[in-house]
Parts: C-alpha cells; structure tokens; sequence
C-alpha cells in the first residue's frame, strides 16, 4: 500500500553511500538507531502544520478506506510499484528459517496489493507456499489474473485485517512468518492492534513478522501540506488514503502489548535520487522483527485465559 514509492517519478533510485541499491553489491546500508534529524526549515513547517482536518471529515476517510484504496488501483492499475525483489536480503528468515533443506514454508503476505513483493519471492524460492490478502478487492483481482499466480503455490484473499478472521482462510499456529512491509501504516493508528492480534492468532511460536514501513520525517511526510493532517505523525493524501509515520518506541509498544517479542527494531536512513529533475531527498524507514514467543506468559496482551 506504499503510494509514495515512486513519488519522485521514473528514473528515481534509492541510494546509500552514493550507490544505488539496483546495482549495489556492497554490503547493506548501516542501521541508524536515530531517527533524522530535521533542519530548522523543515522544523518549523511541521509546527506550523497544527491544524487538524475535521472530525467529519476523519470518520468519512475511515468509513471510505476500502473504497479509496480500491480506486487507487482502478486508477494506477498494476503499473504503479516496482516489484521487490529485495525482501529476501533484507529478511533472511524468509529463507533460512527451515528446520531441514528443502522443507516448504508457508507464509502470508499481509497487504499484498498486486503481487509486487509476491510473485518475486515465489519466483526466487520454489519451496514456498503463500497465502497472501489485501484490503482492496481489485487489487486481489490483479493478483488472481497474473499469468505468475499458481493456486497451487498461493491463495489470495480479500481481507480487512482489523475485522475479517484471518483463521477463516488458515489453521491456527499454522504459518513461518508474515510479511508486513507497508501495509501497517494505511490502517487507522487506533486500530493497528487489531491487525497485529489478527496475524498472531495464525504465526506459529517461535516466528516472526517482517515488518517495514515509514519512519518518522520520512521525506514523504514532508511533502504534505498544510490541511492533510489527520493525527500525531498521520496524513491523508489527496486520493483519500492515508499514512501513517512510525517512531521505533511507538512500533515497539504496539507489537508488545499485541504479544509479541522484539527481536530487531531500527530505523534505515536513505536517499532517493532522480538525476534527471536534480532531486535528491532523505528517506526514512522502519525495518524491525517481532516474534510470537514460544511459550506465552500470563503478562502477554492475548493470553486471556491466565490467572494471575
């Protein structure tokens, strides 16, 4: 659901180090345990955006989510991301997590959009079953209507991942890990708990969601002007879909009172570069591992049946 990837248009590239990440074969960029930090201009921009769009306004966007996102993709198609064919180098464990060789994984995909990440990992590793669910029926449809989509390899679903059972298309405890790579930041700040509960309930323990997604003064929270603020580090865009920008103690605290353990939770500082309009701007991103635990303790958000 990231609609700001190509926000700087084509020929754009994500650097670090001065070297671009399509043709890098450096090792990976390092990880900042900070977030950015602003300069004054940009400083003062944020703390003259203070006003707030209307609490009218607010429940429609909430009410019209699916709706947005669904003409989001009438409109752009399957043309607007690139594929990501980086999620295996930058979580190992959606490879190297098998208990023998050639043992099959299955994982979800949660908020798949038009397969970008999907298909390139069902193409890089044959042993991988996927299931894989997205808010926005017309995005499944495009999943479904690939030449690359396999029923035999994956089932796509529509899914709001804050209501719909995710046990209704998977057993419990039933899945090596879920990918959740900008898809948490579209979901209303006050029910991103829902989601994490919902994934929880179908990870086996043990394993781990892969998260990514925008981290706070990501320079697509920049952009927006003044009149398109939601919330604290919440936005709405002009095609009514919104985005939201994490702080690393704010994801840790959601996954945790979710239930979940933190294993790795950083921020990833980049450029994004267009040679040819001469821009060059920061980005800011959140890469973090949160594991189910293997044994749930009587201080976990789901275990409700503990006595204390």
């Amino acid at each position: 659901m990231d609609s700001s990837e190509t926000s700087l248009g084509k020929g754009s590239k994500e650097v670090s180090s001065g070297i671009t990440s399509a043709t890098r074969k450096a090792p990976l960029p390092k990880r900042e345990s900070f977030a950015r930090i602003l300069s004054p201009e940009e400083t003062e921009k944020l703390e003259r955006d203070r006003t707030l769009v209307t609490e009218f306004r607010q429940l429609k966007l909430e009410e019209e989510a699916q709706k947005n996102w669904d003409l989001f993709y009438k409109r752009n198609s399957t043309n607007f991301f690139k594929d990501r064919h980086w999620t295996t180098r930058e979580f190992e464990e959606l490879t190297s997590c098998r208990e023998f060789e050639d043992q099959k994984l299955t994982i979800l995909e949660a908020g798949c959009g038009v397969g970008n990440c999907l298909f390139p990992l069902l193409e890089e590793d044959l042993n991988i079953f996927a299931y894989a669910c997205d808010f926005s029926p017309r995005a499944v449809d495009y999943v479904k209507h690939n030449s690359l989509y396999d029923p035999e390899r994956c089932k796509v679903f529509q899914c709001d991942l804050t209501k719909d059972d995710l046990l209704e298309h998977m057993p419990a405890d039933s899945l090596d890990g879920v990918t959740l790579i900008f898809v948490l930041s579209a979901i209303h700040p006050d029910k991103m708990h829902l989601a994490l509960q919902n994934i929880y309930k179908v990870l086996k323990p043990g394993k781990c969601v892969l998260f990514r997604d925008y981290g706070l003064y990501d320079h697509a929270m920049l952009r927006f002007k003044a009149g398109n603020k939601l919330g604290e580090n919440f936005y709405v865009r002009q095609d009514g879909t919104r985005s939201y920008f994490f702080t690393d103690e704010f994801l840790a605290q959601l996954f945790r009172v979710t239930g979940y353990e933190e294993v790795v939770n950083e921020y990833v500082l980049r450029e994004t570069v267009n040679r040819k309009e001469g821009l060059c701007v920061p980005r800011v991103f959140l890469q973090s591992k949160f594991r189910k635990p293997l044994k749930e303790s009587c201080h976990d958000a789901l275990a409700q049946d503990c006595e204390p």
